[in-house]
């Protein structure tokens, strides 16, 4: 349940700053009709696609999550039942601390990707 609420709140607030980015950018944008303020535009544009493939990242990380959990998971039926279910709740726990470490770790990822 914590975890669901990490993952939530983080891609949450990814998104709202994807929208937050898309709102002001004219304002940035505007800085490429003058030569000495082109930089301002061209900093924005870098920074505007980190924050684009954040958002990717996150998106493939949920998909890839969805295949791991609706797929059956690994239970040896010979163990006793607590056994099953305690084995089913800590590969289902791993699946969600991997899901909120890629999506808390997408901006880390971009930044070191496009060299911000």
């Amino acid at each position: 349940m914590v975890l669901s609420f990490i993952m939530i709140l983080s891609v949450y607030g990814r998104f709202f700053k994807l929208y937050l980015y898309t709102a002001l950018a004219p304002i940035p944008l505007s800085t490429f009709a003058g030569e000495p303020s082109q930089n301002v535009g061209r900093s924005f544009i870098k920074s505007y696609c980190a924050v684009c493939l954040e958002g990717v990242i996150i998106v493939l990380a949920c998909v890839i999550f969805s295949q791991f959990a609706s797929s059956p998971p690994a239970v040896d039926t010979s163990a006793q039942a607590v056994n099953q279910v305690w084995s089913y709740i800590g590969e289902l726990i791993f699946n969600m601390l991997v899901l909120v470490g890629t999506v808390k770790a997408s901006d880390r990822v971009v930044r070191e990707m496009m060299g911000l």
